[in-house]
């Protein structure tokens, strides 16, 4: 990994009230990781020029305020799916941009932006330096998978403790929402901030984003280091989420109570979860 040489975004008080903060430039590996370590992300359509965003509020979601409906809970018992980490990166990009959706127009004011961005189709160029970013260790891909189908996912940026989605697809029940669901858990486990959800969407509001002032997006951006990536960092699949098909990471995650019980029924899985995760922080 060559490393990265920073660029200066103009300053964020010069964002408009949509957001919109500069055009032009490239998608380069450089610029990207510059944007985000910034707190600015680019969304443009094909045939125009790259356009950098930071809107302000921000939509995030902490790890530890995901909501998981009864559906999603009952589907993480039952271990309908498998889920994997950095597996199928670019097949999730590629389902992620055809979705269907088609290009959205450039957004005039604030709602016709958070339309814009929901239906926004993922160009070939966009695909390209996402997978560049891969390539380089900055960009991740969550898989969820029926039998040997992929059928659900998400992909985003992860630097210093701050995971940045950016898209998500969902071709099976609940798929997306266990990819989500699987990423806080580990981000939870390692003591990471916050995922970025860009802005707001009735669809992730009701997964538990809620949106913050911009000033307390970017206090959360300080402590990233450009020149580190989370697989150098320890972004690794975590064997365990597989091993027990989610259920022990979700009981621990979502009932603590359940510990005791865990240790005396099932005391050597109750070891190896608790000794994995220990692992896992250190």
């Amino acid at each position: 990994m060559s490393k990265i040489n920073f660029i200066r975004f103009p300053d964020l008080n010069n964002a408009n009230q949509d957001g919109l903060l500069a055009t032009g430039g490239d998608l380069s590996v450089d610029t990207l990781v510059s944007a985000y370590s910034q707190g600015i992300f680019p969304w443009f359509n094909q045939n125009q020029p790259i356009l950098w965003w930071s809107p302000n509020p921000r939509l995030v979601l902490f790890p530890n305020e995901v909501k998981i409906s009864r559906s999603l809970a009952k589907c993480l018992r039952k271990k309908h799916y498998k889920v994997t980490v950095n597996k199928a990166f670019e097949e999730i990009i590629e389902n992620c941009a055809s979705r269907g959706q088609k290009p959205a127009q450039r957004p005039s004011h604030r709602a016709d932006f958070v339309q814009a961005i929901e239906e926004t189709w993922i160009t070939q160029s966009m695909q390209e330096a996402y997978i560049a970013l891969h390539q380089q260790g900055y960009a991740h891909s969550i898989e969820v998978w029926q039998q040997d189908t992929l059928v659900g996912g998400l992909y985003g940026l992860a630097l210093g403790k701050v995971f940045f989605g950016e898209s998500m697809f969902s071709s099976a029940t609940d798929a997306s929402k266990v990819a989500l669901a699987s990423l806080c858990t580990w981000l939870r486990a390692h003591n990471w901030k916050v995922i970025d959800c860009q802005v707001s969407s009735s669809h992730l509001l009701s997964l538990g984003a809620r949106e913050i002032a911009r000033p307390e997006f970017i206090s959360y951006l300080q402590d990233i280091d450009i020149h580190q990536t989370a697989s150098s960092g320890g972004m690794y699949y975590p064997s365990w989420i597989d091993k027990f098909n989610l259920r022990f990471a979700y009981r621990m995650y979502k009932e603590p109570s359940t510990v005791r019980r865990y240790l005396i029924d099932y005391p050597r899985a109750f070891f190896l979860l608790t000794r994995n995760i220990a692992k896992f922080k250190n």
